[in-house]
């Protein structure tokens, strides 16, 4: 049944266009060039500033990828775009983005999609986003500090996945995103095995910060998804909701390229220091209690007395050792105060009384004869 229904919610979320509105061809030096049809009124011509790249996945397809350069770019945008489309519908609006938030830009056919080999699915597409990221790094030296990924509507889902993955990634740019693609055909309320793309999940795992972009009159993803999504980020940043927005024409919109460009500037400005101070907070290891020394604490209270824990009720006994030459070890519940077991060093015996017998060693002799030690502090 679970099968069932994955395959069904897959037949919903693909559409790739029939007949693709380009073709790449392989030139006399090795090199790949995109030919666009007849049908598509994008200017042809060689750009020197494209490079086309057929990468192949883990999972055996190979896939088109255009690289957009900008001669003045600080930072890279990895777009994966929205359903029932393909690079030569969408070289214009790669153009448009490179120029205006001045980012070198890598777009990508899913498998299935464009001229691309393969069958659409969401275990695919996965693989497709891991390939071209791979692609970025070897060909052109991107590191993810460098990179900002970018999701349309299905391709949030590849997005967040590639991004829950990258700790030092820059940002994260959601289009028109969905929470899952359940969510999108039946509004349920909680996740299921046999869903695709749960986003939901994958949200909390971002560790940089993410723009969400979406219109109020989305009719396909409702804005909800969108709204859930920025409440979930770890760190969000300030949304755009466009008034009267659909699905597909946000970027006609003037405030879509001006909260974009800010958001890109943003990111610019955030510096590798900066970057590099998530890190530990993030991967942080779980520390465990602090090691108590002679004059140490206990260690499961926030106490920081240069005593022995008595000062608060965590409820713990004592066990540390207490004699660094014999190592002998005591257990008195807190609030006995500093009644040693060993009377050969009889360290710090009585918070009240204990002074320096000697000054040379420093060793505490008790002068209120109320413990252990007395006879031998004198």
């Amino acid at each position: 049944m679970g099968c069932t229904v994955s395959y069904l919610a897959a037949k919903f979320a693909f559409f790739p266009p029939s007949p693709p509105s380009y073709e790449v061809k392989k030139r006399d030096d090795g090199k790949y060039a995109a030919v666009l049809t007849a049908a598509v009124p994008i200017p042809q011509g060689d750009d020197g500033l494209l490079n086309v790249h057929v990468v192949e996945t883990k999972r055996g397809n190979k896939i088109v990828a255009f690289y957009l350069r900008n001669p003045y770019a600080k930072l890279t945008v990895l777009y994966s775009h929205g359903n029932a489309t393909d690079l030569g519908q969408l070289y214009d609006l790669y153009v448009q983005l490179k120029i205006n938030l001045r980012v070198n830009l890598m777009g990508y056919d899913y498998s299935g999609y464009g001229a691309s080999a393969g069958k659409p699915s969401e275990a695919n597409t996965y693989a497709d986003i891991e390939a071209v990221y791979e692609c970025l790094e070897t060909e052109y030296g991107i590191s993810q500090e460098d990179l900002i990924l970018y999701g349309q509507s299905v391709g949030s889902g590849p997005t967040l996945h590639l991004a829950a993955k990258l700790p030092r990634l820059r940002g994260v740019v959601l289009h028109s995103a969905i929470l899952s693609g359940l969510r999108v055909l039946c509004h349920v309320k909680f996740s299921f095995c046999f869903d695709i793309y749960r986003n939901i999940d994958k949200i909390r795992k971002v560790k940089c910060p993410v723009l969400v972009i979406h219109g109020t009159e989305d009719d396909v993803v409702n804005r909800l998804h969108g709204n859930r999504l920025w409440k979930l980020a770890r760190e969000p940043y300030e949304p755009l909701w466009i008034k009267g927005g659909g699905h597909c024409n946000l970027e006609l919109y003037p405030d879509y390229i001006s909260h974009l460009s800010r958001f890109v500037q943003d990111m610019e400005n955030m510096t590798t220091e900066i970057l590099l101070k998530k890190i530990p907070r993030d991967l942080r290891v779980p520390t465990r209690p602090r090691a108590v020394t002679t004059y140490g604490c206990c260690g499961s209270c926030s106490c920081q007395s240069s005593w022995s824990c008595c000062s608060c009720n965590c409820g713990v006994k004592l066990q540390h050792p207490r004699c660094t030459g014999c190592s002998v070890l005591r257990c008195y519940l807190l609030g006995c105060f500093w009644r040693p077991r060993c009377l050969k060093c009889c360290i710090h015996p009585c918070i009240r009384c204990s002074t320096p017998s000697c000054s040379n060693c420093l060793r505490w002799r008790c002068l209120c004869k109320c413990c252990f030690c007395y006879k031998e502090g004198e």
